[in-house]
């Protein structure tokens, strides 16, 4: 049973995670920018991805610059397709693949309407309240398709401001809107981590999914959103390179393999052994998908308003409602609803956390340092949010080339 403590306290490690990465440069306000990316070191993408990546030819990523730059207060460009990120380790990940050659420090700033529609609706000590930005982007052209690449800094996680008892403010839909507005896209697709549910969704692989649903039981939990159905996108998503996605993520598989493990001294009887080093093939996995690499039709990412994750103990019950969990992206079919022209959406989530085992100990209210559940999802995403990140960044890659 998940208990309010329990809940606050994942909270917290939820806005650790979110947050892990910032700099300087994330963190000021737009004012005080100027020179600080000059001072950054090249993001981490580049030490470990082989460039170029091998891309068909005539369907590799191309940035393009903007003429003239744009200010903070512009207007996003129109796009064909927008593609949304939330973490520095998902952007420097999504910004190897598909802005190759400009880092994320080279991203234009944006700001509009941040004072008059956002500002009183984020709460002290968020990121975006920190450095007054909505987000930052920049295009790239994937097979003639116009692409907008863009960072958020509000997060349903980062920003509420309590309105009442299980009720809050959430920024992020009405910044999803005002994207869709102004970009005008056909798709828009979200990218990011995700915790697995079921067993045999290993480190790295991919869920793509035209749905999403609600899992509140925090600061949302009141709102009449929190008992949505799942929110569906009715469209085909193409399936045409997810094979050659798949064999590009094979250069980076290395990356993702699983070092030895052994209890934390040798005081434990472990049998004498080590548990050796575990590799990991990444996949996607799709409702066109075959044997573990399948998932229902629209299956939907569960959207939690705290850091839950999957676990042998609650992968059989979340399963049957959800294909993976996250903390986000129910709010973007939220956004969508109602909207005259929405454009079809879907959601990407490489598995940065695998299933947990659920019988490591949950810790209590007076000793949350010793949450061994907690702390080893929270690992996996440390040591390999990046890494895993590349994998999504590939199947969007391979989404948008098929479109």
């Amino acid at each position: 049973m998940t208990t309010p403590d329990d809940i606050s306290h994942r909270k917290e490690l939820a806005r650790i995670i979110l947050e892990s990465g910032r700099s300087d440069f994330d963190n000021v306000e737009l004012a005080e920018k100027t020179g600080i990316a000059e001072s950054q070191p090249g993001p981490m993408g580049l030490l470990a991805l082989e460039a170029p990546i091998p891309f068909p030819q005539g369907l590799e990523p191309r940035p393009k610059a903007l003429n003239p730059k744009p200010v903070p207060g512009d207007a996003l460009p129109k796009a064909d397709v927008v593609v949304i990120t939330w973490t520095v380790a998902e952007l420097n990940a999504l910004a190897d693949v598909l802005t190759p050659g400009v880092p994320r420090t080279k991203w234009h700033q944006y700001n509009r309407d941040f004072a008059a529609k956002y500002d009183h609706q984020i709460r002290d000590g968020a990121p975006a309240k920190r450095s007054r930005t909505l987000g930052s982007y920049y295009m790239t052209e994937i097979n003639n398709k116009r692409v907008l690449c863009y960072k958020s800094e509000l997060h349903l996680n980062q920003d509420g401001v309590r309105t009442g008892d299980g009720t809050a403010t959430l920024p992020v839909k009405d910044m999803f809107q005002q994207i869709i507005r102004e970009a005008q896209p056909t798709h828009v697709l979200t990218v990011g981590t995700a915790g697995g549910i079921h067993l045999d969704h290993d480190l790295g692989d991919v869920l793509v999914t035209r749905g999403a649903k609600f899992r509140l039981q925090s600061e949302f939990k009141k709102e009449p959103f929190a008992d949505a159905p799942p929110y569906v996108s009715n469209w085909q998503i193409p399936t045409t390179h997810f094979a050659k996605a798949e064999e590009l993520m094979q250069r980076f598989a290395k990356n993702l393999e699983e070092p030895d493990f052994a209890p934390p001294t040798k005081r434990f009887n472990f049998n004498g052994g080590l548990l050796k080093a575990r590799k990991n093939t990444p996949s996607i996995i799709h409702e066109g998908g075959v044997g573990a690499n399948k998932i229902k039709p629209a299956h939907p990412i569960l959207s939690t308003d705290f850091f839950e994750f999957g676990t042998s103990a609650n992968a059989d019950e979340l399963f049957e409602i959800g294909c993976g969990m996250e903390m986000g992206d129910a709010a973007l079919g939220l956004a969508v609803e109602g909207m005259p022209n929405a454009p079809k959406w879907a959601v990407l989530r490489n598995v940065s956390d695998p299933q947990i085992n659920g019988d490591l100990w949950r810790g209590n209210k007076q000793n949350r340092a010793l949450d061994m559940q907690a702390h080893w999802a929270v690992w996996y995403y440390e040591a390999y949010g990046y890494h895993t990140s590349v994998n999504s960044a590939l199947a969007t890659w391979a989404i948008i080339a098929g479109l």
